[in-house]
């Protein structure tokens, strides 16, 4: 059971605040609106629950969950090849160097609150945002189930506020989208933690796609 500070922790780390720049990304969302291809609060939730459901739970959650447990035994060198291997599964530069840029701060963030381990990964080429999330996750002792769902929530969250930024979507109708695809975050948890290491990998073509072209893309409100 989470403890009433490990909560709080946890509320912290999975903060829209966290100064680490993830509201300066939509992961492809911002080319899929301007080509067009979301253009409504439905169209939005179907990228979002597509992108969640296919390579979000496939890729980003199972690895975190192996860098969670690589943390708690304090095995860097597996939680370090774990990070490289999700850099690896990433389909386009600008994905990647999210990934880095976001995991980077965090690190930062982490070593200037007196977690002197962090200050290694600030500038470490194989850092990821998932790599420090399970550091910080396990030194604050957030539980693993609590740590999972709290990190697709935090995804889910940034999809959804650059989805109202971009389409755009009313506050309400943003709510009323959190709110649904929220419920299945549980569920989706319980999948991901069933895969084996040779079932991890997941791909979502317009994601792919939408990424590279917003590396190109004119007039851009959002990093990725």
């Amino acid at each position: 059971m989470i403890t009433d500070l490990a909560l709080l922790r946890l509320l912290q780390l999975v903060s829209p605040g966290l100064p680490i720049g993830m509201y300066s990304y939509s992961q492809g969302l911002e080319c899929a609106v301007d080509e067009a291809w979301v253009s409504s609060a439905t169209d939005a939730g179907e990228w979002i629950e597509g992108v969640l459901e296919n390579c979000v739970v496939r890729v980003d959650l199972p690895v975190l969950a192996r860098i969670y447990d690589a943390w708690v035994q304090n095995d860097r060198t597996a939680a370090e090849n774990w990070s490289a291997t999700l850099l690896a599964l990433r389909e386009t530069s600008e994905l990647r160097t999210e990934d880095r840029q976001t995991g980077q701060a965090l690190a930062s963030l982490l070593s200037a609150m007196d977690m002197d381990e962090a200050r290694y990964w600030q500038r470490n080429a194989n850092t990821t945002l998932a790599l420090m999330f399970a550091f910080a996750a396990v030194r604050w002792s957030i539980p693993r189930p609590a740590a999972l769902e709290g990190f697709l929530w935090s995804w889910l969250e940034n999809q959804v506020l650059a989805a109202v930024k971009l389409v755009p979507l009313g506050q309400v109708a943003g709510q009323r989208l959190l709110h649904e695809l929220a419920a299945k975050i549980p569920g989706l948890v319980a999948q991901g933690l069933q895969l084996n290491d040779d079932e991890i990998g997941g791909s979502v073509f317009a994601l792919a796609l939408s990424s590279s072209r917003h590396e190109m893309q004119y007039s851009r409100l959002f990093r990725s």
